[in-house]
């Protein structure tokens, strides 16, 4: 791979070959919470294209206890290990390297390599964990089979689990057993895993289409194992979705998933065992909302989903991670469209596109979705790589068409299956199955930034002359100040007078096809001729690129628009931009206004619609969607102006809101039907504005005291705590009593605190800081707390005297030393600092700079390097 060069930063054009291969790994474990010993096995062959070169493996913390090659020991003149890296000069032969080393997995809470959760013991080695195991060339293009050994106490680790197929059991005596797991598939050590302890599992025995006898297997503790079944439901509805829609089958004979209540991120891929955060495998209706549900389906999906994209075919370095991120977000992206509502899903991508990745793109942070260069790798598993990855393999899919994207996937795991790729790779087999080039396309890969679309038209009443002028742009982003034009293909439709579509297809230089034109200079001109009256025109449908649009329209242009365009997404982004026009006067607010209210009027008035999509359209652009479109946040401003429309909106409907409230009542009943689910989205959106109406909280007094499903119990209780009801302590009292025991719900009760919007909900944070539910080694709970108050409460964390930045930073200096990841992703909350008015700019600054010096690991220390760079 690449190595650092002075300046501290790996490049992708110092990418070079091992300079040895590792056909082979066997590992023992003797497995112990407070001391873990590993033997190692390692079939060495060195690439006679660089001979010479001397053995090099990665290893961090390691207790080296014995190390010798083809069973002779090495004399310590022999080798050189510094706490990193193991050097072994003289080899220029095949060999084995056998190692003995020791770990701490107690001791571990940083949750990279081998780490101990409650009982368990498990493993985390993307990116970079496996070093912390034993000693290995720990990059993604070395691709060894396995065969892994685990030893332990019986009663301690009952049940021993590893990567690939299940090769058999002993008992060892003395109270000692073992299991032996074999992966006959090239895989490279960031997708190692193991899992050991007290598990139960709830299991499932399938055929595939290719003929192959699988066991699926949920794994948690006993008191978990109960709340599997729906991620079990989960796994099966990916297998088979996978084999119809891209014609992969599994290929291992068991799949097994670990729920774990401590793990940094959301969820590991590792070939046929995932380790699974809790939050994404343990649901029921008392527990879990519908959005956990759904997540949960979406995050085993796209897990499993990894097994060709990221397994089977993984990447040849860290640069190409979005080869597997970006197109695996994809493909559960489809997945979830496929089996719910396409357009509903398309919404819940494009608020977290235009709140989140849009700011990261803009701000200190942006990087391109294959970057040229990095000093820490953790620091670039980012909304740009997964979100944004998945889009640009959108954009492809619509430039080639569904056939020719299916014939092209097909294609690169023919081509790769076995092997670590690039994003050459990866274009050239859709450049050879749909037959165009694609070399401009590439740029959307190597350019940071969000493209901007300035559309202006122009109508000739006397010769019906009407042309439209279309502008691309991308801003400067750090590191690149000069950008190229991208090839993005601009979805249009024009309407006519009597709304009927313009069909004829317009003059423009561009390629173009039904309702599409290629873009790829930086200004493109549509003309047509000959028309009676101006059209209105309407872009980015099903927003098919991921792009900005500065357009000049009237608030009335928007809402006839909404009231012509008849596929739920593009309704719903017309009233979105209605909104935000209102809010931030780029439109007459009170024409806005009134457009925006009469549209959700005719929502609210059809029991037709679906209720989950009326419950989109009631929400209007949060906090983090209105700021990414102004070049100066004013904080107070900005939420005060939305809080005043949402008022006004919800005094406009009051008694529509109440009729749909109670109307959905029987069926919001319903279990986990998608009707009951859509009627419990509306539900809860006409309570949140219903209650802002009623100092008493009447309604949200009612849902809460009824209990039920949680979807309904936590809706009320967020109204209840948000808008300081007489009774909101005593419910948050009752709901945390109830669901004391409970980690994941009690992150919930949590979270709600931490976004109170008001700026002394700061002084809440605080106290539970100062609390016993305060576990600074869990992530989920640092999280539910400090994740929630930066992101999600904009009066708390923006305090005006700098007070919530201040308690941000001082929790960081301590969470950066205990784990270094969740570290430096609270420090992204302070990605767009420098676009903050006045006072906060300031207090923003002065919280980042009081970090330096203090700061212990590479993660923060890179992470607050950009954040400060001019």
């Amino acid at each position: 791979m690449s190595v650092p060069r002075d300046d501290g930063f790996v490049y992708l054009a110092d990418y070079t070959a091992p300079a040895w291969r590792i056909p082979q790994v066997e590992l023992q474990f003797e497995l112990a919470a407070e001391a873990t010993e590993v033997v190692s096995r390692l079939q060495l062959v060195p690439d006679p294209a660089q001979g010479g070169e001397a053995l090099v493996l990665d290893g961090v913390d390691l207790e080296l206890l014995a190390i010798a090659v083809d069973g002779v020991a090495l004399a310590a003149d022999r080798y050189r290990y510094d706490g990193r890296q193991l050097q072994v000069p003289g080899l220029d032969r095949a060999c084995v390297l056998e190692t003995r080393v020791r770990i701490r997995p107690a001791a571990n809470t940083r949750l990279e390599g081998l780490y101990r959760s409650g009982r368990l013991l498990l493993t985390q080695c993307e990116a970079e964990g496996f070093r912390r195991i034993s000693f290995m060339a720990d990059r993604p293009d070395v691709m060894p089979r396995w065969r892994i050994v685990l030893r332990a106490a019986r009663t301690d680790y009952p049940v021993l689990l590893a990567n690939g197929n299940p090769l058999g059991t002993a008992d060892l005596g003395g109270g000692q057993h073992e299991a032996t797991w074999e992966n006959p598939h090239p895989t490279p050590a960031y997708l190692f895993a193991i899992a050991a302890g007290p598990l139960e599992r709830v299991t499932q025995t399938l055929d595939t289409a290719e003929g192959r006898r699988v066991e699926l297997n949920i794994w948690a503790e006993a008191a978990d194992v109960a709340r599997c079944a729906y991620a079990l439901g989960a796994v099966e509805r990916a297998l088979r979705w996978d084999e119809r829609r891209f014609g992969r089958g599994y290929d291992l004979d068991v799949f097994n998933v670990v729920a774990a209540q401590d793990f940094t991120m959301g969820a590991m891929e590792n070939k046929g065992l995932n380790i699974f955060n809790a939050r994404y495998i343990l649901a029921d209706e008392a527990t879990a909302t519908d959005a956990d549900f759904l997540a949960i389906e979406s995050v085993v999906a796209h897990e499993y989903l990894h097994n060709w994209s990221g397994n089977r075919v993984t990447l040849r370095d860290w640069f190409q991670l979005s080869l597997k991120e970006g197109l695996t977000v994809f493909r559960d992206t489809e997945f979830s469209s496929d089996l719910h509502s396409r357009a509903l899903k398309r919404i819940e991508v494009v608020r977290l596109l235009r709140g989140r990745q849009f700011a990261e793109d803009a701000g200190a942070l942006a990087h391109a979705v294959r970057p040229d260069r990095y000093r820490e790798i953790s620091n670039f598993y980012t909304l740009t790589i997964y979100e944004k990855g998945a889009e640009i393999v959108r954009v492809l899919h619509t430039l080639v068409g569904d056939t020719a994207f299916r014939a092209g996937m097909d294609r690169y795991f023919a081509d790769n299956d076995g092997r670590a790729a690039t994003l050459e790779e990866f274009l050239a087999a859709h450049q050879a199955a749909s037959g165009r080039d694609l070399s401009q396309f590439a740029r959307w890969y190597s350019q940071a930034g969000t493209p901007e679309l300035r559309i202006r038209e122009h109508y000739d009443a006397a010769s019906g002359d009407y042309t439209l002028t279309v502008d691309q742009h991308t801003p400067p982003t750090p590191g690149q100040a000069q950008k190229q034009p991208l090839l993005i293909p601009l979805r249009f439709a024009l309407y006519g007078a009597d709304g009927a579509p313009v069909t004829t297809p317009p003059d423009t230089g561009a390629a173009q096809a039904p309702g599409l034109v290629e873009l790829t200079r930086a200004r493109h001109v549509l003309r047509w001729t000959g028309l009676t009256d101006r059209p209105l025109p309407a872009f980015n449908q099903a927003f098919a690129a991921p792009v900005k649009l500065d357009l000049d329209y009237a608030a009335d242009d928007l809402a006839r628009l909404a009231r012509l365009e008849r596929d739920p997404f593009n309704r719903w982004d017309l009233l979105q931009r209605l909104a935000t026009g209102a809010l931030l006067g780029t439109l007459d607010a009170e024409s806005a206004t009134s457009a925006l209210s009469d549209a959700l009027a005719d929502l609210l008035d059809d029991d037709a619609a679906d209720p989950a999509f009326v419950a989109e359209c009631l929400a209007l652009p949060d906090f983090d969607t209105l700021a990414e479109a102004v070049d100066v946040v004013e904080v107070e401003s900005l939420v005060a102006r939305r809080e005043s429309l949402v008022e006004r909106l919800a005094e406009d409907h009051v008694e529509r809101l109440e009729r749909r409230y109670h109307a959905l009542a029987a069926t919001a009943r319903q279990g986990l039907s998608g009707a009951a689910m859509s009627a419990r989205a509306l539900r809860n959106a006409c309570l949140a504005w219903l209650t802002r109406l009623d100092p008493q909280a009447a309604l949200a007094q009612a849902q809460f005291a009824a209990g039920g499903m949680m979807t309904e119990r936590l809706a009320a209780l967020r109204c209840l705590l948000h808008f300081d009801a007489p009774d909101a302590a005593a419910a948050l009292q009752s709901f945390r009593d109830a669901f004391a025991h409970d980690p994941l719900v009690t992150d919930k009760w949590i979270g709600l605190v931490a976004t109170r919007p008001h700026p002394d909900s700061r002084d809440a944070v605080l106290a539970l800081l100062a609390s016993p539910w305060w576990k600074a080694t869990n992530p989920n709970r640092v999280r539910a707390l400090l994740g929630s108050f930066a992101r999600g409460n904009a009066l708390g964390f923006h305090r005006r005297d700098g007070g919530g930045y201040r308690l941000l930073a001082e929790q960081i200096l301590g969470l950066d030393a205990l784990n270094p990841q969740v570290a430096a992703r609270l420090l992204g909350s302070f990605e767009s600092w420098r676009r903050l008015a006045q006072p906060q700019r300031g207090a923003a600054r002065a919280a980042l700079e009081s970090l330096q010096g203090g700061l212990v690991s590479p993660d923060s220390r890179d992470l607050l390097q950009r954040l400060l760079e001019d």
